[in-house]
């Protein structure tokens, strides 16, 4: 790729020199999976792409790029859904050797990790002094500490332990003139100014690297149980979540999938299993409980049991052990992966409260036959914290490329629908370059001032992920 005109070769040679010799590439073998998104919507280019191994090597390249007005986009696990993650030209900074777990403390609760480490390897390295990191979801192999930070990653268990702005104590980070904010504490309580590590978490990147984090660790759970069960409406769900949450205390996850999804798994992919595949219904619902306390089991099966005798849950199975309740998070897992052999989809991050989930769906259904008649729709996610992931598959036999200029408009509606039960457009994949144009144009124009602001005086050249 030809070098922008502010990018001499001498730069360039200071670039590789900051982070030594295993610490660059400009082959565009060597670059290509870096700059595709994993789905394949989201292409890119960049000139060079620089994977600093400390937090000095990456203090000295924002610097030179900060001296320099070279603008630069970082990358965690290049797991991102909304392209944020994918340089447009742009020097390309990836975490992916800085891999160390810095320290643990089981009596503080407390990890740090640095930013190129797999979240599975966190989990790992928790459960060695017997504590667990709560974040979970979907690309748990693949994405890095670093990007689940940068996006405010939510994933199954929000409700119970908060996104990852509640899981992190506290954080390193490299700003955009090369400066390096230190604060990796273990504190729950800092009452001293402002909480600054907030401005970094959720920012995809544009106020700086997270190069490092303390996180916060909880018990082991002594007993668990997952349940997969069968009902009639997403109303009914809802209602099932709160009274399985009274009757337990004990619900650490709680998924929605509808029956098209469940369809769609069970045809397109052929390691996916349906539980419950002697009953049709509309909703499967996972239940995950979990506790400390002895008697899980009873005191979930007792609630499940009334549940079912009042009419609520249709069907129910509960795991008997854990490669069966692996095939049940399996079936919630693979929703997305079974939507591509149907062809073109439009996918929204929508989140409303919990208690307007059901009116979200019924209103999105509608407007979307009304834009595009015939749509397949796979509503699936986080049903305990007003989280679905609202999937519109293009109709059978409708030509790709028309279901894909008539998407605009599908998704602007559907937006509009959770705008209006006071939702939002991005519940956790964040804005990235897909939803830029249109977070700008929903904002209030106070909060973009406020935005502006601050990326002004902490990145004031614009060079980070400039989008």
């Amino acid at each position: 790729m030809t070098l922008p005109a502010n990018i001499s070769s001498t730069v360039i040679d200071s670039l590789k020199a900051a982070v030594g010799p295993g610490g660059w590439t400009d082959d565009p073998d060597l670059l290509a999976p870096f700059l595709v998104e994993w789905r394949d919507t989201w292409r890119g280019s960049t000139p060079l792409m620089l994977s600093p191994a400390t937090t000095a090597e990456a203090s000295a390249v924002l610097g030179i790029c900060h001296a320099n007005r070279i603008a630069v986009t970082t990358q965690g696990g290049n797991t991102g859904l909304v392209g944020g993650q994918i340089p447009q030209g742009e020097v390309l900074i990836s975490t992916r050797r800085m891999k160390a777990i810095r320290s643990i403390d089981p009596l503080d609760d407390s990890i740090v990790a640095e930013a190129g480490c797999i979240l599975t390897e966190v989990h790992a390295a928790a459960a060695t002094v017997n504590k667990r990191f709560p974040l979970v979801l979907a690309s748990q192999g693949s994405a890095t500490i670093g990007g689940l930070i940068s996006t405010n990653a939510g994933g199954v268990h929000v409700r119970r332990h908060g996104m990852m702005r509640a899981l992190v104590l506290g954080l390193e980070a490299v700003l955009p003139d090369g400066s390096v904010f230190s604060e990796l504490t273990s504190l729950r309580k800092d009452n001293t100014g402002y909480d600054l590590k907030q401005l970094l978490i959720g920012a995809e990147g544009t106020l700086g690297l997270v190069t490092a984090a303390s996180l916060r660790l909880v018990p082991v759970p002594r007993a668990m149980v997952v349940s997969m069960l069968a009902v009639e409406s997403a109303a009914i769900a809802v209602d099932l979540l709160h009274r399985l949450e009274e009757r337990t205390g004990a619900v650490a996850a709680f998924e929605l999938i509808n029956h098209t999804g469940v369809a769609m798994a069970l045809k397109n992919l052929p390691n996916v299993k349906d539980p419950l595949a002697h009953t049709r219904a509309p909703w499967r619902v996972l239940v995950e409980f979990e506790s400390s306390a002895d008697g899980l089991s009873d005191l979930a099966e007792t609630a499940l049991g009334e549940a079912i005798e009042d009419g609520l849950i249709i069907d129910c199975l509960i795991s008997q052990n854990e490669a069966q309740a692996q095939d049940f998070w399996l079936l919630r897992e693979e929703m997305s992966a079974a939507q591509r052999p149907e062809g073109a989809s439009a996918k929204h991050d929508i989140s409303v409260p919990v208690s307007r989930i059901p009116a979200f769906l019924e209103q999105a259904d509608t407007v979307v036959e009304t834009v595009i008649p015939g749509c397949q729709i796979v509503s699936f996610g986080h049903a305990s914290d007003g989280n679905i992931h609202y999937d519109v598959v293009q109709p059978v036999g409708m030509d790709p490329a028309a279901f894909k200029a008539k998407a605009p408009a599908l998704i602007e509606a559907v937006h509009d629908v959770a705008v209006s039960l006071q939702g939002s457009i991005s519940a956790e994949h964040g804005i990235g370059i897909s939803r830029r144009d249109e977070f700008i144009r929903r904002e209030p124009p106070a909060h973009l001032k406020l935005m502006h602001a601050i990326k002004a005086g902490i990145d004031p050249h614009g060079i980070m992920n400039p989008r």
